[in-house]
């Protein structure tokens, strides 16, 4: 397993509408060969800034599955005019779960 984690910095002002069209992006990644589970969460100091994690089976599903896939095609044209600047991607194998 493979957790994608990505620090989402929207423009101020537009958090509502980002919540939006993320709700409806959730279709396409959640239909991704190898996704298993997403959480996005918003950030208390900061309003405008949002924790993606996304669990992949593999490293391969998110950067040449998802990403190769028409459908992220579509993520990008709903959610990527809201990031300013555009957000580090980057991926975690587990060490240590408690709980």
């Amino acid at each position: 397993m493979i957790t994608e984690q990505a620090l989402l910095p929207v423009v101020p002002g537009r958090e509502q509408e980002f919540e939006e069209a993320f709700a409806s992006a959730t279709a396409i990644i959640s239909a991704a060969p190898g996704f298993r589970r997403l959480s996005l969460s918003r950030c208390v100091e900061r309003p405008s800034g949002y924790l993606l994690l996304v669990e992949w089976e593999a490293l391969e599903d998110h950067t040449e599955g998802f990403r190769g896939s028409p459908g992220y095609q579509e993520w990008r044209r709903l959610l990527h005019h809201f990031y300013e600047p555009f957000p580090v991607v980057e991926h975690f194998v587990p060490v240590l779960e408690v709980g």
